[in-house]
């Protein structure tokens, strides 16, 4: 008889809520893990991230005033910002850890080691299973560009960590979700900030319209941008760190007192299979099938290492998903519909399709757009142009994809990924009134402009 009827490996969304949801099943259940609990996304990503850019957009409100509204000698204490991320960070751990020990699930410190099916070792013993969860996340790319191992030169995770002041200036490689966050982290704080991207425009693999709005907003917020530009190294010099890079205009440069390295990250297994033991890989990833079981029977994985969506709801739903067939049961969620969100300013907030994805897949589209130089509440809180943007079939009127770009996006794009896991039309989102004033009754003026050209 195994010790567990699970173990999951990795204490981060996917995991503890599969283990969660597992010891709600009735499964005896044990998870692994060699750091604290929370896994990255609470740790050192989305949790800590939103944190700092909390603290950081206060201080730029302040400071930056509003009409009617004067404050003089402002400043920003980096040290407290940071303190104040670790407590909020630490005090979710800490939940979390309260919840697996209500939930009698076993928690089990250590690096964990497959060493056979069924069978993991950690801190310096050996556990057998019925069946085994991995779910242990991504770390930061680090490429072989030269010089991103000198000092000054981070990850996102040693960024995170925090310093003991405002940098001066920075340069941050790479425009997607992770950089453009922390560069408006740092040009909250009134840091000198440079963006180097590789592609043609900022968030490189969502809608284009956002990722070329929020260059400019960006811009005309002191950042400088350059996209299109490919890294050739990094160098010590007397004024700092150097970044040399090539672009359409021949080589240039940036010179900054830090540098962030922020293009991406990749799934994390090192060390974990013995010798012998293969489970199949995909790329980077582990290969896993429709039921996230790998090439050995018996073992399974979800979240960053298995997934090219590297999302922490998309770890949860995939570890909820995984053990519910386990237990012989249906998945409500749809896992193929994942909302995405960006805390720039303003707000960013995705799913579904984009125009341009339809038209690649043959599929005719519709869409409607609401730009919210208009709307009351936007016009209050001034974040720069914002806009919704609306696709539907354009057979049937179903909705099949939204963009946004406005204040509290991340919060209204739920009611969006609902009306298209469901098959909503956009009259069918007309049906309900939107209270006025707020930035969401701007989906209305954007539905009433998609029915206008749906025609149906």
């Amino acid at each position: 008889m195994s010790d567990f009827d699970l173990i999951v490996i990795g204490a981060g969304p996917g995991g503890y809520e599969a283990a969660l949801h597992a010891a709600e099943l009735g499964m005896k259940t044990a998870v692994i893990e060699m750091d604290r609990v929370g896994g990255t996304c609470l740790n050192r990503g989305c949790v800590p991230t939103k944190a700092l850019l909390h603290s950081s957009g206060v201080f730029r409100s302040v400071r930056e005033g509003t009409p009617g509204v004067l404050a003089e000698n402002v400043r920003c204490d980096v040290e407290a910002i940071f303190a104040e991320k670790d407590r909020i960070t630490e005090t979710l751990s800490g939940g979390v850890e309260g919840l697996l020990k209500k939930a009698k699930v076993t928690l089990i410190r250590g690096r964990a080691r497959i060493t056979a099916p069924g069978t993991v070792e950690a801190g310096g013993s050996a556990y057998t299973a019925d069946r085994i969860l991995i779910a242990t996340g991504s770390v930061p790319v680090m490429p072989p560009i030269p010089g991103l191992d000198l000092p000054g030169v981070m990850s996102s995770n040693e960024l995170l960590k925090g310093t003991d002041h405002v940098y001066e200036s920075i340069v941050i490689i790479g425009g997607g979700v992770i950089g453009v966050e922390l560069a408006t982290f740092y040009a909250d704080l009134g840091s000198r900030v440079t963006i180097v991207e590789g592609l043609d425009r900022l968030l490189p693999n969502m809608d284009k319209e956002l990722g070329q709005n929020l260059g400019l907003l960006m811009k005309k917020r002191g950042v400088t941008v350059h996209t299109g530009a490919m890294v050739e190294r990094v160098s010590k010099t007397d004024g700092g760190l150097t970044v040399s890079f090539s672009s359409k205009k021949g080589p240039e440069s940036a010179e900054a007192e830090a540098v962030l390295c922020a293009i991406g990250r990749r799934p994390y297994f090192d060390g974990l299979f013995a010798e012998g033991l293969e489970p199949g890989t995909c790329g980077r990833s582990i290969k896993v099938d429709e039921r996230f079981e790998t090439g050995i029977p018996g073992i399974y994985a979800i979240g960053d290492v298995s997934s090219k969506v590297q999302l922490a709801h998309v770890a949860a739903a995939q570890g909820i998903a995984c053990v519910d067939m386990m237990a012989g049961r249906e998945s409500d969620v749809d896992l193929s519909l994942v909302p995405s969100c960006i805390y720039s300013r303003p707000e960013i907030a995705v799913a579904g399709l984009t125009e341009a994805e339809a038209q690649e897949k043959g599929i005719a589209v519709k869409t409607g757009k609401c730009v919210m130089g208009g709307n009351a509440r936007t016009l209050i809180a001034d974040p720069g142009r914002s806009f919704m943007k609306l696709v539907a079939h354009a057979d049937t009127g179903k909705l099949a994809g939204a963009q946004l770009m406005c204040e509290n996006a991340t919060d209204m794009i739920s009611e969006l990924t609902q009306a298209i896991a469901n098959g909503l039309t956009a009259r069918d989102l007309l049906r309900g009134m939107r209270p006025h004033p707020t930035f969401e009754e701007a989906m209305t003026e954007a539905l009433l402009n998609l029915v206008s050209k749906l025609g149906n």
